[in-house]
């Protein structure tokens, strides 16, 4: 960052850490800006100055970054939406209404084709879901050093601007399918869901434990799943994007090849961003739709 004399490594590790707020237990010994070591006498509620403290504060530190631009991206979203679907009319649509239009309509198709049950809220939620995910990704195009140099300026350390690459972002949002998948089996199938649970693969009595564990160890390895490939894809681009950005640094003869790797890796991850979030999208909506299918 501007004004240190940052190796590559503490670099990479700078721009990996996130904004956090914690509990510190007592007896942790802190080192301020001065590197002189205070050890605290009781347990803290501060912000973490490093991914040291971050690690230390465990279970109870919440991701300040993660959390504001995902709610942010959240509100954005809504406003949109709401002001299109005010100035919508039967008229030809023009602008932001007909990008508006043509998102709701691929989305709306895929839900079609995807889900065979019946649920008014699975189609506005495969949108949300879509157009959310999509947002967050999409922070990923902006210069890595470009918000965190800003919000340095003003005493801010720290900060991840994409909170798709945080696990805890998309691990919430998996956890959330997972809850409604939860609820839709139960509501849809009733006792039904046990004998699904019990009686597949193998339809005899004497397989009840064999089928128990595999179809409970693949019902929980959906959300899982789902989760970690938004995170994983997410954070394996936003690497190779500060990678990138460190050779700036290299010296002059790197700044065009740079350059050229910054662009061409750009304009790739923009396939990326919009496949991870039609991904996630489609995903909610089969599991949901599986939920559904009562035989």
């Amino acid at each position: 960052m501007s004004g240190e004399n940052l190796t590559v490594n503490s670099y990479i590790k700078h721009h990996l850490t996130n904004l956090t707020y914690g509990k510190l237990p007592e007896g942790y010994a802190r080192v301020d800006e001065h590197g002189e070591t205070h050890t605290l006498t009781q347990d803290t509620w501060t912000m973490a100055h490093g991914g040291e403290e971050a690690s230390a504060m465990g279970f109870n530190a919440i991701h300040l970054d993660s959390m504001a631009w995902s709610i942010g991206l959240g509100l954005i979203f809504c406003f949109i939406f709401y002001g299109v679907a005010k100035k919508a009319s039967s008229g030809v649509p023009s602008g932001m209404v007909n990008l508006v239009e043509m998102v709701v309509e691929f989305v709306d198709s895929n839900v079609k084709d995807t889900f065979h049950g019946r649920n008014p809220i699975v189609a506005p939620l495969a949108l949300t879901v879509f157009c959310w995910v999509f947002l967050m990704n999409l922070m990923d195009l902006l210069p890595v050093d470009l918000v965190p140099e800003l919000l340095l300026l003003v005493g801010i350390p720290y900060q991840k601007i994409v909170p798709s690459t945080d696990p805890n972002i998309t691990m919430g949002m998996a956890a959330g399918v997972f809850l409604m998948m939860l609820y839709y089996n139960i509501k849809v199938k009733g006792f039904g869901f046990v004998k699904e649970l019990t009686m597949n693969p193998f339809n005899h009595w004497a397989f009840i434990p064999v089928n128990l564990f595999m179809e409970v160890v693949g019902f929980v390895a959906k959300p899982f799943s789902l989760g970690l490939r938004l995170f994983g894809n997410m954070y394996a681009g936003e690497m190779i994007f500060i990678l990138i950005a460190a050779l700036f640094g290299a010296g002059l003869m790197w700044l065009i090849p740079a350059g050229l790797m910054q662009m061409g890796w750009a304009i790739f991850h923009v396939l990326i961003v919009a496949l991870q979030a039609f991904i996630f999208m489609v995903l909610t909506v089969v599991y949901l739709s599986m939920a559904h299918e009562d035989h």
